[in-house]
């Protein structure tokens, strides 16, 4: 089995920058090259890399970026890591990595590794030599390290560069920025540098042109690790800006109509690629690696040449010889059609008019088997068929197949660029992007054809979590409207530990039907979210958040008041009490500081906007009249218009001072934050694959703080027991006198009444905690009175072990083709939501349709309505 081969650039000596949009950018330092395979040790390729970069071993460590992804640094520590690294990258010829350490390589440890082979191998290492007035060439000045002067004849060469040098692909590269002047180079027939794998020899090439821009196109600029991957792209240039692209066509013998299939083109990559081989040599001791290249894309088109050889030769079916000639002549960068194609026979031609090329295919009657029997290989036609249509489909489905099997999240442009980098074919994003959706159906499933499976889900969800609450509702045109779910282990959790507090938010499901996330989350004893509820509708309106709202009700079944809080922007208040009688409705802390943020508008006065956020805030947590009133005015004083914006908020709805519910403000953060993230990284998949990964995540949450909390041994949960560690320290001396056995009045710098039976205090913060505030802690303790006695119990680490003490079920079958099972042959069809779009089109042509004032065409030639002459039908 052929080996994965991996360029890894390695990177040291410079600094990590984060760029505006918190990308990570490599700056500065040096650049090397280092060839890996599965069988690479991670302390061999560790040893290696702190030679090559003159680094201490025991101290060095190598990071990289998941592909696509320049934000988070990965760490290699181990084989597992390493292999992970190579699993990550199976497509790519080349990744980055960054290696750090202390200054100064001990060449002692590499006895530790002499006795076993190593599978890192360097490419080769070239010293470019400042050209003089009549020199032409310059020779690879290649030295072996003081530390290899004994070592076996596989050991990999060292790189070694003057100081100041610009050496890449394997050595020491300085300096790469700076423009120089033009040079050329020859590889040696013979010496060290002359045992180097072919296939890498544009790597070597490049260590002498890296400053050659005006006589091989590269750029002088770039980071180290750029020069060296440009190499591999310049084939791809000459082509021009469209590339070579192959075709072939299919004629049914209808007339005027053929079908053209466009198979694919190589580019002239492949033919340096050959030109590279001729001058390696037999013996690839040092670099033996390379010989297990075959799952490189250009060697894999190189192998296509051979699949077509001549007269007499056999196949199972025309559907192989029909794959056979497709990957021929995209190896041989040729267009054909397909002029007799059927079961018995298949004759092509050359796409260009009057080439010679032609080939004859038909089933032998003697071996049963599928056989070309006439054969033409001259092309007479100079290149003429080189088209850009359109790439057979099956083919091309399968390349991108195998991209989103590697990395399920590739853009449209990064497969178009990867495909015309691999095979020279250049398509159109509207090509891809429907190639891709043919793909995704065939990985993963039909988006559409998922929503069918949303009755048999809901009957799952029963059985698998009894008590559970799930309804699909649909349209008159069996559209899907609203599907809503609540497991048993949230109902469950809610009742059990949950404040009566419940956020109600909406999230994109990010797909072409545009269906939208309705949720409804609680929070827990230590402020967390617990989810509750969700639904998915068509489209997010006043009917779907009622009918959300309903089924909400029927799931939860209370009698308690409830709060709920939304954004202020969606209007859902009077949906809310006409569902919910005795419910108190408050505005999302969070939508009002962006909304705050967006209305921030100046001339500003004083402190300036900076403190505009804060002091909106503290008007908002503020207790009483005069304080509200104090940081509005700052406001005011500011910025006249921001204040304007404020005071016309209720303040019933988001203030301490006036809101009536249950208290919510002091959580600002986006509650649906994980919903979202969760829906873009899975935007891909199906309905049924995206309810599956809710379900996944909402049960890890439940399972992880469910582990957690069984190592609590407070209390109350870790944020609440902060808070009363805080508070008792501000207890301690205050003066206490009692008034009764449950009035007591504490002195600091103002005097405060505590009502111990009432939990109450005059500082109102006990009443809007929950909690009991510093004075009341005082007079507590004064009167030797347990303080945890007087806490909420929503608090307690007990409540939150409720909360969180069933997991959600799995459900048996969901991530696999489903069948109908026994009895479930009437099972209901459900149709996808219709985009918002085709909604607009439906209701523009049913206006037009019933316009009056429309003009209707008469026919002048019979008078009729409906059509004109032209398309008239009468033989008059």
């Amino acid at each position: 089995m052929a080996k994965r081969k991996l360029i890894l650039i390695c990177q040291s000596g410079g600094d990590f920058v984060t760029n505006d949009d918190g990308t990570l950018s490599y700056k500065g330092g040096e650049a090397n090259a280092v060839n890996i395979n599965d069988e690479t040790r991670f302390d061999d390729l560790k040893l290696k890399l702190a030679e090559m970069c003159n680094l201490n071993h025991g101290t060095i460590s190598i990071k990289y970026f998941l592909p696509g992804n320049s934000r988070n640094l990965i760490t290699l520590r181990n084989d597992k890591d390493l292999q992970r690294m190579i699993d990550f990258h199976g497509i790519s010829v080349t990744a980055d990595i960054f290696v750090n350490g202390k200054e100064g390589f001990d060449c002692d440890a590499v006895k530790v590794q002499e006795s076993r082979g190593s599978d890192i191998k360097l490419a080769e290492t070239v010293n470019p030599v400042a050209p003089s007035a009549n020199a032409k060439q310059v020779v690879n000045d290649v030295q072996p390290c003081a530390s290899h002067a004994n070592a076996a004849p596989n050991d990999s060469l060292s790189p070694v560069s003057a100081p100041g040098s610009t050496v890449v692909a394997g050595a020491t590269a300085k300096n790469l920025g700076r423009p120089s002047r033009a040079s050329t180079a020859s590889t040696p027939s013979s010496g060290p540098g002359a045992d180097y794998d072919s296939d890498y020899a544009p790597l070597v090439e490049l260590a002498v042109h890296a400053a050659a821009q005006s006589s091989t196109g590269l750029p002088t600029g770039g980071s180290p690790a750029d020069t060296v991957k440009k190499r591999r792209r310049m084939a791809l240039k000459k082509n021009g800006p469209r590339g070579p692209t192959t075709s072939s066509a299919a004629d049914n013998g209808r007339k005027k109509r053929s079908r053209k299939k466009n198979i694919s083109a190589v580019n002239d990559d492949l033919e340096e690629h050959q030109r590279y081989n001729s001058l390696g040599n037999d013996d690839h001791d040092i670099l033996s690696v390379h010989d297990d290249d075959d799952d490189l894309p250009e060697n894999l088109v190189l192998s296509w040449k051979d699949y077509i050889t001549g007269v007499g030769q056999e196949f199972k079916s025309v559907k192989e010889f029909r794959e056979a000639l497709q990957k021929y002549a995209i190896a041989h960068r040729f267009v054909y059609k397909l002029k007799k194609n059927d079961t018995i026979r298949a004759r092509g031609i050359c796409a260009a008019e009057g080439c010679s090329w032609k080939i004859h295919a038909s089933r032998d009657s003697t071996s049963q088997s599928f056989q070309i029997k006439k054969f033409n290989n001259t092309h007479t036609c100079g290149g003429e068929s080189w088209k850009n249509d359109n790439p057979a489909k099956k083919w091309l489905v399968g390349v991108i197949k195998n991209k989103l099997r590697e990395s399920p999240h590739h853009k449209t442009k990064e497969i178009s660029n990867s495909i015309s980098q691999d095979f020279g074919i250049q398509l159109t994003y509207t090509q891809v992007r429907r190639r891709i959706r043919d793909a995704r159906e065939q990985l993963q499933g039909s988006y559409k054809k998922s929503y069918n499976w949303l009755p048999w889900f809901c009957k799952k969800v029963v059985e698998t979590n009894p008590g559970s609450i799930v309804k699909v509702v649909t349209n008159d045109e069996k559209r899907l409207q609203c599907l809503f779910v609540s497991f048993y282990s949230s109902i469950n959790g809610f009742h059990g530990g949950c404040r009566p507090i419940l956020f109600l938010e909406s999230t994109s499901l990010r797909s072409k039907y545009r269906e939208i996330l309705l949720t409804a989350t609680a929070v827990d004893a230590d402020d967390g979210f617990f989810p509750v509820a969700f639904a998915i509708v068509d489209v997010e309106k006043k009917d779907n958040w009622l009918l959300f709202l309903k089924q909400l009700k029927s799931a939860i079944s209370t009698s308690q008041s409830i709060t709920f809080v939304s954004d202020r922007e969606k209007g859902l208040k009077e949906s809310i009490l006409e569902v919910f009688e005795n419910a108190c409705h408050g505005y999302s802390m969070f939508h009002l500081m962006k909304s705050f943020k967006r209305n921030m508008k100046g001339p500003f006065h004083g402190d300036g906007r900076c403190v505009l956020p804060e002091s909106f805030l503290a008007a908002a947590h503020a207790v009483r009249l005069n304080d509200f009133k104090k940081f509005t005015e700052q406001i005011r004083q500011i910025s006249p218009h921001v204040y304007d914006w404020v005071i016309q908020i209720e303040p019933e709805n988001w203030t301490c001072l006036s809101f009536k519910g249950e208290q919510y403000n002091h959580i600002t953060q986006n509650v649906a934050e994980s919903y979202t993230k969760l829906m873009e990284e899975k935007r891909e998949l199906t309905i049924m694959q995206k309810i599956e990964a809710l379900r996944c995540m909402m049960n890890e949450l439940i399972n992880s703080r469910q582990i957690e909390s069984s190592k609590w041994t407070t209390q109350l949960t870790p944020s609440k027991e902060k808070f009363m560690q805080e508070a008792v320290l501000k207890a301690f001396g205050l003066r206490v006198f009692a008034s009764s056995d449950i009035l007591f009045e504490v002195h600091d710098n103002s005097t405060h009444v505590v009502n111990v039976e009432k939990r109450e205090c005059t500082c109102l913060e006990w009443k809007e905690s929950g909690l009991p505030c510093y004075h009341a802690i005082a007079a507590l303790n004064f009167a030797g009175k347990n303080v945890y006695n007087y806490c909420s119990r929503y608090f307690t680490t007990e409540t939150y072990q409720s909360t969180y003490s069933k997991s959600i079920n799995p459900i048996p079958g969901i991530d696999k083709p489903m069948q109908k099972e026994n009895g479930d042959s009437d099972t209901v069809e459900v149709l996808p939501p219709c985009p918002p779009r085709m909604q607009n089109q439906h209701e523009e042509e049913e206006s037009k349709t019933e316009n009056p004032d429309k003009k209707t065409v008469t026919c002048t030639r019979c008078k009729q309505l409906g059509h004109n002459k032209s398309s008239c039908k009468d033989d008059i």
